[in-house]
């Protein structure tokens, strides 16, 4: 269940810039609606996996404080979210569907995904399992969140920062707590 609220909360970001593309594009079709999710599930899936080894390397020196920088991480990337959620107007930076700006977007969205790979190296988890897990329901959300974002315009995309922004900290206080124990 846990790695089910991360993989939501990872996609948040990806969910916002995909309810945006739906909101900016009224007449997209279903190819591009399809190439928005498979940059974006790729993307957030690639990351935690990058991380996850980056994190391995180093995992044996910071054995004694995994739980803080793991709480560090993912408050700070939840407190992150939720400022952006009230900071950006998303449907500015989505200037085309082309695949470099794709490419660009899935990058930016997805470097928090890299940090917590990182903190999923100081627990026991599946990598294979949770990268996985992140790639499917991220493809999901944004297809949902692209026919969402044609319906309802922008009303939601910073909405999605907050969800995303507020399970990440919980999180983060949830291994910190454990850790403490």
């Amino acid at each position: 269940m846990e790695l089910l609220l991360i993989a939501i909360a990872l996609a948040m970001d990806s969910v916002a810039v995909s309810i945006a593309s739906g909101a900016k594009f009224k007449s997209i079709n279903l190819f591009n609606i399809i190439k928005i999710a498979l940059f974006f599930g790729i993307f957030q899936g690639l990351m935690p996996l990058i991380g996850y080894f980056l994190g391995s390397t180093f995992s044996n020196f910071v054995d004694s404080i995994d739980h803080y920088i793991a709480f560090i991480i993912l408050v700070y990337l939840g407190y992150r979210m939720i400022k952006e959620g009230l900071d950006d107007n998303i449907e500015d930076e989505i200037e085309n569907l082309k695949n470099k700006t794709l490419f660009i977007l899935s990058i930016a969205t997805s470097i928090d995904a890299l940090a917590v790979g990182i903190t999923f190296s100081f627990q026991e988890i599946d990598i294979l399992y949770a990268v996985t897990l992140i790639t499917i329901v991220t493809f999901i959300l944004c297809i949902v969140a692209v026919f969402i974002g044609k319906k309802l315009g922008g009303y939601l995309e910073n909405k999605a920062e907050f969800l995303g922004g507020g399970i990440l900290i919980l999180l983060g206080i949830k291994i910190l707590i454990e850790g403490l124990i």
